[in-house]
């Protein structure tokens, strides 16, 4: 039976720790708070709840932390594009191929009213 305690006193520290540590975007369905309290009054099922109900596993919409920051890559939005044309050349560029599909309709419907 003391070893059931200490497992569950373990657990009950892990859980406090964890809630403690997570930023309010994490913590779903209750405050931080309420779930301190639970986890705290009613240990068994507080802890069990906190890691089933109230924890975000999604760490897809978890936002960089400052150690991340610093050893990733720039955010898609900042990254230099795989074409290094600049935006004038890039728009340059497809100018001159809409007048090269403007002149070769032209050129068919030409060939189309000679026929």
């Amino acid at each position: 039976m003391p070893v059931l305690s200490i497992v569950l006193l373990g657990v009950l520290v892990v859980a406090l720790i964890d809630i403690i540590t997570r930023e309010e975007w994490q913590v779903k369905h209750l405050p931080k708070f309420v779930w301190i309290l639970l986890v705290v009054l009613v240990p068994l099922l507080g802890t069990v709840l906190w890691f089933t109900l109230g924890r975000d596993y999604d760490q897809s919409s978890r936002p960089a932390t400052a150690r991340q920051r610093r050893t990733s890559q720039p955010p898609a939005a900042h990254a230099p594009s795989r074409d290094a044309r600049s935006t004038e050349q890039q728009l340059a560029d497809l100018e001159r191929e809409i007048e090269e599909a403007r002149l070769r309709d032209e050129m068919e419907r030409r060939r189309a009213a000679e026929e």
